[in-house]
């Protein structure tokens, strides 16, 4: 496989495959990256930060593109970015301005399989937390796949408050049943402490 070059986008979110989420871009440094990306100079990485190190982010990360932008109140851009292929990063170096611009290499996206059995608990809730938090469920305008493990898993991996590390160790798993198994622990754990209370 080759390595490729990309602009990099360090930020607290995680972003994965299939997935879609609308940040904020304030620093001039950052307009600039994504304008180069918008013209095709630079494929986007979008990377979990981690603070004080080099590169920013952690070496798993997503390749993504911008789908939709727009003008918020307050003048800075928000971007809408969907994730598109899984990467390991092997080096970044800082630009001048402040961009980082880094080498990966593709990895593999995990494989579409269908949800069965008691599986289909964690899809039902995934539906119950977008419907909870329209603004999510806005991003995906009806491209939603309840019916794909790999797409709720990771979307759920998105949105629980996990360290980081939890997340990467669920992430680096080559599918995605240990997520799967994982979420529906937290979920049955949830009712049966709403039973007890």
């Amino acid at each position: 496989m080759q390595t490729k070059e990309m602009a990099l986008l360090a930020h607290d979110a995680l972003l994965l495959p299939g997935g879609r989420v609308e940040i904020r871009v304030i620093a001039p440094r950052c307009m600039n990256m994504i304008a180069e990306a918008l013209k095709g100079h630079y494929p986007l990485v979008f990377g979990m930060s981690k603070p004080n190190s080099n590169p920013p982010c952690y070496e798993t990360a997503t390749q993504c593109e911008v789908i939709d932008f727009n003008q918020l109140d307050d003048n800075c851009l928000g971007i809408i970015l969907e994730g598109k292929q899984r990467v390991k990063i092997l080096s970044a170096a800082e630009r001048k301005d402040g961009s980082w611009i880094c080498r990966v290499l593709p990895s593999n996206n995990w494989q579409q399989e269908p949800i069965y059995g008691e599986f289909e608990l964690i899809s039902a809730a995934l539906q119950q937390f977008y419907e909870v938090n329209p603004e999510l469920l806005g991003l995906y305008e009806n491209d939603v796949h309840l019916e794909d493990a790999s797409w709720v898993s990771q979307r759920w991996l998105e949105v629980l408050p996990l360290y980081n590390q939890d997340k990467l160790r669920l992430l680096n798993q080559p599918n995605c049943h240990k997520t799967m198994n994982f979420v529906l622990e937290l979920i049955k754990s949830h009712a049966r402490d709403n039973q007890h209370s």
